[in-house]
């Protein structure tokens, strides 16, 4: 009997680190690896799956399937069941190692009639819906930070970047004209303008003069109401590294997210989850932002 595991990420700037840090933990024996190409949609239906599709053509009866999350497979209610007749018409077992599905037996049938037993199908239910309901707040809420945000003059999403015009901003830098003016003139912010100037500007060194340390990673516990919120979150590639690397924490009913990190990408993370502050947020999430936010802000501003 094989131990089949899969692996997926939305996008592809998204790495399986956490999930490698799940399964391993897990301590699969022999596992045989499918793992979908980066940026595979979770709104695919996993039956339509390159790789799910290959995992199921190898699979033999008495076979168990392997995921850290159940979110990794699917999401809606309707492509739960789907699978799960699958796995029973193949007689596949299915071990799910985190999150609010990892105590069940998703498989268990009725000895008679065969069919998937009433309390799994409600439970199963039950928890895909309460999941949808979390990714619509979750929605919601971001809207209403950057409806905010941006009555306060703040523009959300990522910052824009100087391509095109680089050669145009340089050249501006050494007609004398400052980065704030630059910015302006090109309407993005200062930091974009730095990299695009970086060697031309008085303080920068040579590779051969001493450069600054690089910053040593921190390890912080991030509430799991926050981590909920920023798993549905398009963050920056160093952000969403980071947050994969997180180790799964419980804590009685709930989880913390244990993340190393550089103190800047902390405090970038906490700038995400800004939306969790919005007046619409439930007093849990707000509690569990300034929870984070007292941690972060603990770290201090300075760099090692």
């Amino acid at each position: 009997m094989a131990n089949l595991v899969y692996k997926r990420v939305s996008t592809d700037q998204q790495s399986t680190g956490r999930q490698n840090l799940v399964l391993d933990e897990a301590g699969i024996e022999d596992p045989v690896v499918f793992e979908e190409d980066p940026g595979t949609s979770s709104r695919l239906h996993p039956l339509q799956r390159p790789k799910f599709g290959e995992l199921l053509t190898y699979a033999r009866p008495g076979d168990t399937v392997h995921i850290s999350e159940m979110f990794r497979l699917v999401r809606g209610t309707g492509h739960i069941l789907d699978v799960l007749d699958v796995f029973h018409r193949d007689r596949l077992a299915l071990r799910i190692h985190d999150g609010a599905f990892s105590a069940m037996d998703l498989t268990a049938r009725h000895l008679r009639t065969g069919e998937l037993l009433s309390t799994v199908k409600f439970m199963v239910q039950t928890l895909a819906a309460a999941g949808e309901l979390q990714r619509d707040l979750q929605r919601e809420l971001t809207y209403d930070g950057l409806r905010a945000a941006e009555a306060k003059g703040n523009k959300g999403g990522r910052r824009p970047v100087v391509t095109a015009a680089k050669a145009a901003v340089r050249a501006g830098y050494l007609g004398g004209r400052s980065i704030a003016g630059l910015a302006r003139d090109h309407h993005v912010s200062r930091g974009a303008i730095r990299p695009a100037v970086a060697d031309l500007m008085p303080e920068h060194t040579d590779a051969s003069q001493d450069t600054p340390a690089p910053e040593i990673a921190v390890a912080l516990d991030m509430p799991g109401k926050v981590a909920d919120f920023l798993r549905a979150a398009e963050l920056e590639p160093a952000e969403r590294d980071a947050f994969d690397q997180g180790l799964t924490v419980r804590r009685g009913q709930g989880y913390t997210l244990r993340i190393p990190a550089a103190p800047s990408v902390h405090r970038q993370l906490l700038d995400r989850c800004q939306p969790l502050d919005a007046p619409s947020a439930i007093p849990a999430q707000r509690k569990a932002r300034r929870e984070y936010a007292n941690r972060v802000n603990a770290l201090g501003t300075e760099t090692p």
